[in-house]
């Protein structure tokens, strides 16, 4: 079971969830992995004692060009759909920061005038929290326009053989959060019940909705006095799966780096229900 917490905007407690759905599964006897998949900025280490083992670096391949050979035909340029290369009849020049790493320029010179180089980009850090999760993070370095690729492989180290894989996903819509949702079981959407909350709600909805990914929503800091999302989820048949109150001791565990389930101890036993019920959701 592959399992991505995500939301359309940041803040709205993607992290806490993600942590919290971890550790109280791991409570109740599941083995679980859990990935931070949010490259930019991972914080899901903040939330437990972790052993760190294993780093990997994650390189970018970058084209490298023999001017020399180079003849200037303009198909490396009509190849790439980032524009990462211009070219004119006297000149070549290519744009770092616009490259994808894919490698396409080099296998349609027509002449062999592209090699590539290795960039590291970031890197990769496993371990084991103390309470026994599987943990692995993303970190791409300071700088860099893009995590899709910390983040692809980052899934490539998924475990298959324990009982949940759990993705702190990236905020938002764009490109990492769509790496993030391939090849994934569940979207857990969490939202606020608030204007922002829910028209940030309605994008992510789009995408999974798009990807074919089974879905359903959790609303955080729930204090029952905006009802629009609520209203929203039963005229598009979406479940609501979990409500986790506004609480000012949820709050302070929070700040303080603690997870609130340890806090709200009733919360475990509401976060397995949780799982119970994305487990009959992906089985349908």
């Amino acid at each position: 079971m592959k399992i991505a917490v995500l939301s359309g905007k940041g803040g709205t407690g993607k992290t806490t969830i993600a942590t919290n759905l971890a550790y109280s599964l791991n409570l109740s006897g599941k083995e679980i992995q859990l990935l931070d998949a949010d490259a930019e900025e991972p914080n899901s280490h903040i939330f437990f004692d972790v052993t760190y083992t294993e780093e990997e670096a994650v390189n970018l391949l970058l084209p490298v060009i023999d001017t020399n050979a180079c003849t200037h035909c303009g198909k490396c340029a009509k190849a790439c759909q980032f524009s990462a290369i211009s070219v004119s009849s006297k000149y070549i020049m290519l744009f770092e920061y616009l490259c994808h790493g894919c490698g396409v320029c080099s296998m349609v010179c027509p002449v062999k005038a592209i090699s590539e180089k290795p960039k590291e980009i970031g890197k990769l850090k496993f371990g084991h929290t103390y309470e026994g999760i599987s943990f692995g993070e993303g970190i791409l370095n300071v700088g860099e326009p893009t995590p899709v690729k910390v983040i692809r492989q980052l899934k490539k180290h998924m475990i298959s053989d324990v009982d949940v894989v759990i993705l702190d996903s990236p905020p938002g819509t764009s490109c990492p959060v769509v790496e993030t949702l391939q090849g994934i079981d569940f979207a857990l959407l969490v939202t606020e019940p608030t204007p922002f909350g829910l028209h940030d709600l309605k994008l992510t909805i789009d995408l999974i909705r798009e990807m074919n990914i089974k879905m359903g929503v959790l609303i955080n800091r729930y204090d029952g006095t905006y009802k629009e999302v609520e209203k929203y989820l039963k005229e598009e048949n979406i479940p609501l799966m979990m409500t986790v109150a506004y609480d000012e001791a949820i709050a302070r565990s929070y700040s303080s780096g603690q997870l609130f389930s340890k806090v709200r101890e009733e919360y475990v036993e509401e976060f397995v229900e949780l799982f119970q019920k994305i487990e009959a959701m992906v089985a349908c």
